[in-house]
């Protein structure tokens, strides 16, 4: 005995989630397309493979080798620079490539962000001091696979505002990862790095955000660290995002150098930012850069 169709008015709500009317969604479709497909039609995001996820973690893995020897290295009267020697030597050495160089003219393998620079740092003649605090942002492709992180360290002894603000900016981090699931909205995200940072009394950037990653330095989706919960493209297993807000001790507003990539508060307050690469499983979340906060 043969199942009958379902007939769906054309004036309900389509079955494939998208909130429109079926009649305006998937009724003219001529056959049913799988998740893959779907986030790959309407929102470009790429689906990763197992085989996928095996290169990215690899080329994470790589990253935090290296992230962990650039934490020795961090204390006063070091040039940024040597920094920036050090990645690339290792990054090389290791038959992968700094994903930085040269990227849209960036001129150097790493960005290193110091005090109130929130991001993209450009390496060069500056001598860390005691007292500074300083993010390390790392991005090797190895075997064709990207993974991407940062963390933000003391440099000697810390004060009491790069102590606030480093905690914050972990803290940020982490409340971000724990919300991620199947299910769960990237506005989600965004609403629980916002409620704790400004809880604390300090402020997240707008113009800089997460992103895909993984076959390409930056994939969809754009990954917000500000919204409302329930909003934005719903998280399906298989999804792979970096997650890293940027957290100011003072106001959120920001200015560009004239180099076109050292961003810094305006008001010259601290900024502080951690970064992990996120896969959406079945049941929750894996760092494919995994580190404590």
């Amino acid at each position: 005995m043969k199942n009958k169709a379902v007939k769906i008015g054309r004036n309900l709500p389509c079955p494939c989630g998208s909130g429109k009317k079926f009649k305006n969604c998937c009724r003219n479709m001529k056959k049913e397309i799988s998740i893959k497909e779907e986030y790959k039609n309407r929102y470009d995001i790429i689906l990763k493979e197992p085989h996928q996820i095996e290169g990215i973690r690899e080329s994470g893995k790589l990253l935090l080798s290296i992230l962990d020897r650039v934490e020795e290295m961090i204390k006063p009267g070091l040039k940024t620079d040597e920094i920036n020697t050090f990645v690339h030597k290792e990054t090389i050495n290791a038959g992968a490539v700094p994903a930085p160089l040269n990227y849209r003219g960036f001129p150097k393998s790493v960005c290193v962000s110091v005090n109130d620079v929130i991001c993209h740092g450009i390496p060069g003649d500056r001598i860390l001091k005691d007292g500074d605090i300083v993010n390390v942002d790392i991005t090797p492709i190895l075997n064709g696979y990207y993974s991407d992180a940062s963390k933000t360290f003391f440099v000697g002894t810390p004060t009491n505002d790069g102590k606030k603000i480093v905690a914050v900016a972990a803290e940020s981090l982490k409340q971000g990862i724990e919300i991620v699931k199947p299910g769960a909205t990237l506005g989600d995200i965004g609403h629980a790095i916002q409620h704790y940072a400004e809880s604390r009394g300090c402020s997240v950037v707008r113009e800089f955000v997460g992103h895909g990653v993984g076959l390409e330095f930056h994939e969809q989706p754009q990954v917000l660290h500000f919204g409302s919960p329930g909003k934005g493209t719903v998280l399906v297993p298989g999804m792979v995002f970096t997650i890293e807000p940027m957290i100011n001790l003072g106001k959120k507003e920001l200015h560009v150098l004239e180099d076109k990539w050292t961003a810094l508060t305006n008001d010259g307050s601290l900024s502080a930012q951690f970064e992990q690469t996120i896969l959406v499983t079945e049941t929750g979340w894996e760092s494919l850069t995994p580190y404590d906060l």
